[in-house]
């Protein structure tokens, strides 16, 4: 079973491409035959993790991708680390604004995504879509739910997940004039990592570092 996540709007947006790619993700997934579901989160800290662990309650999946707005980048990001730090430049949907705080207290500083991200990195630059391994998500609400998805899997070996950031949809990008992604691309990019972490134990090798 897959479950996707996408964020409802944020910071002033009417839409946010997150979720209405992992709505169309999810379709396109049934089509395939595939068993697949997706949720809208909040985009509030807490909140997030909240309604994350009950679609995991609800559904069991066995892949878990977490997706989130990066308005300004260029390409699909599919991040390779989440670290226990909430530091927001902008308040939530509910008007938090945590500083230097943790995501899980006592928890490690940082957990490594399960999925096989070079491999992902692969199967989507097959498609012809523009995609990279991000070694950031931020300290928003994304890098929070990343986290706390992470957490939540540390020591289980039976679920794999992960978090990808998608830039702004073809029309948010016009209204902000900056770089932009049809939504029909994010989705599928989001079926291609999808169907390659259910398909495969262990990851490629191949470079996908950053010298910033």
């Amino acid at each position: 079973m897959i479950l996707l996540t996408g964020f409802e709007p944020f910071g002033g947006e009417a839409t946010n491409p997150s979720w209405l790619a992992a709505r169309r993700a999810t379709s396109l997934l049934r089509e395939q035959g595939l068993d697949a579901a997706a949720v809208e989160v909040p985009c509030v800290f807490g909140r997030s993790v909240d309604a994350l662990a009950e679609a995991m309650d609800r559904h069991r999946p066995d892949v878990v991708l977490c997706v989130g707005q990066a308005g300004g980048r260029e390409r699909v990001s599919i991040e390779r680390v989440a670290i226990n730090v909430d530091d927001a430049r902008i308040p939530d949907n509910a008007g938090r604004q945590p500083v230097d705080e943790a995501v899980e207290p006592g928890g490690p500083a940082a957990y490594f995504s399960t999925l096989p991200i070079k491999a992902c990195r692969e199967a989507v630059a097959a498609l012809g879509v523009p995609v990279e391994v991000s070694q950031t998500a931020g300290t928003y609400v994304c890098n929070h739910i990343f986290y706390g998805l992470m957490h939540r899997l540390a020591g289980s070996s039976g679920t794999r997940g992960g978090f990808i950031h998608v830039p702004y949809s073809t029309e948010q990008g016009e209204a902000n004039g900056a770089p932009r992604l049809p939504v029909e691309d994010m989705a599928a990019a989001l079926v291609a990592i999808a169907t390659t972490t259910a398909g495969t134990s262990r990851d490629v090798r191949v470079s996908a570092g950053a010298e910033h």
